[in-house]
C-alpha cells in the first residue's frame, strides 16, 4: 500500500497495522513545513506542521533531526479535519536513539511505582542512549521555566532490563501535593519515548538521585 492510498484511508480503519506502515513510509516521504513557526496544539505542546504533498520538497527525515534537538512535536497534514499523524517530542528523539518512533511493547503510562522490601533492582543515572543530552537539555529548560532549577533523577530498573522507571525526585520538583504531582508527570512523558514510564519519588530510603 502507498502513502497516498494509506493517508487517505478512514480513520475507522487506522488499526495498529496501518500505523506501522505509515511510520514506515513516512520515513521516505517529503514534505512541506506549514508556517514559520511551531504552534500549540490542543494539549498546548508546540508543534511544527507539515503537509504532504506531490510538490514537497523537505525530506521528513530532516525535519525530525532538526525538532529532536528542540523540543518540537510534529504534525502531519493538520489541515486536515482529524490530523494524519501527531508525533510527541519524546516519540521523535527516540527515532534518533533507536530509529523507531514506538517501541514494539508499547507505551507505559506515568504513574507510581512501588519498591517493595528486598526487590531486586539495578538503580544509577541514565545512560546517554536512555536520555541523550540533547533531551536532557529540553527537560531541563521546560522545568526551569516552571522554576524548578535543579531537578534530579534516577533509573530504577529490573536486572533483566524488562522494567525500567525514570524516577525524578519530588523534593527536586517542590514537593508537589499529590494532584500536582499527576500533572508534573504526566507533562514531562510528552518529553519522553511512549514506552518509557515515568514516575515521581520521594529520596528518603534510595541512592543518590542524579542532576539532570
Amino acid at each position: 500500500m502507498d502513502f497516498e492510498t494509506l493517508i487517505q484511508q478512514p480513520e475507522s480503519l487506522r488499526d495498529a497495522a496501518w500505523e506501522g506502515r505509515f511510520l514506515d513510509a513516512i520515513l521516505n516521504m517529503k514534505v512541506e513545513v506549514v508556517g514559520d513557526e511551531p504552534q500549540p496544539g490542543p494539549d498546548g505542546w508546540p508543534y511544527l506542521k507539515v503537509r504532504t504533498a506531490p510538490e514537497a520538497g523537505e525530506p521528513f527525515a530532516r525535519v525530525v533531526k532538526w525538532l529532536a534537538g528542540r523540543g518540537i512535536g510534529l504534525v502531519v497534514n493538520a489541515h486536515k479535519m482529524v490530523p494524519d499523524y501527531v508525533f510527541t517530542y519524546g516519540m521523535l528523539w527516540n527515532y534518533m536513539e533507536t530509529g523507531r518512533f514506538v517501541m514494539p511493547h508499547g507505551p507505559q503510562p506515568a504513574g507510581e511505582v512501588v519498591l517493595e522490601p528486598g526487590q531486586n533492582l539495578v538503580m544509577g543515572a541514565p545512560t546517554p542512549k536512555f536520555l541523550p543530552e540533547y533531551a536532557r537539555e529540553v527537560l531541563r529548560q521546560f522545568l526551569a521555566d516552571q522554576g524548578f532549577k535543579h531537578p534530579r533523577i534516577l533509573v530504577i530498573t529490573t536486572p533483566d532490563y524488562k522494567s525500567t522507571d525514570l524516577a525524578f525526585s519530588v523534593e527536586s520538583l517542590g514537593s508537589l501535593p499529590p494532584a500536582q504531582q499527576k500533572v508534573m508527570a504526566e507533562a514531562l512523558s510528552w518529553f519522553l519515548p511512549l514506552h518509557y514510564n515515568l514516575v515521581l519519588l520521594p529520596e528518603q530510603n534510595l541512592p543518590k538521585f542524579f542532576p539532570l
